[in-house]
């Protein structure tokens, strides 16, 4: 084999183990990135769950108090002041 036709071979080797070697590399970073999606989806469902089981628990706790309390609209009065003395 002449020099050329080796340093020829050796250049296309490397070329090739690199572009297989970048390969790798970006469908792991690939990989790591959709996974780290995925737990974040999971996270914002958690949270959007705890928030909609807050919202439903201030709920039942507005009606209970509604039952426990009268509530009269303020905002009719609020047109005719009451004089003071």
């Amino acid at each position: 084999m002449s020099r050329a036709s080796k340093l020829t071979l050796l250049g296309t080797s490397a070329f090739a183990l690199g572009t297989v070697a970048l390969v790798h590399w970006q469908q792991q970073a690939e990989k790591e990135a959709m996974h780290a999606g995925v737990i974040r989806d999971i996270e914002q469902q958690r949270i959007k769950r705890e928030r909609q089981l807050d919202f439903e628990m201030q709920r039942e706790l507005e009606n209970e108090y509604k039952k426990l309390q009268t509530v009269r609209d303020v905002t009719d009065q609020m047109d005719h002041p009451v004089p003071t003395k």
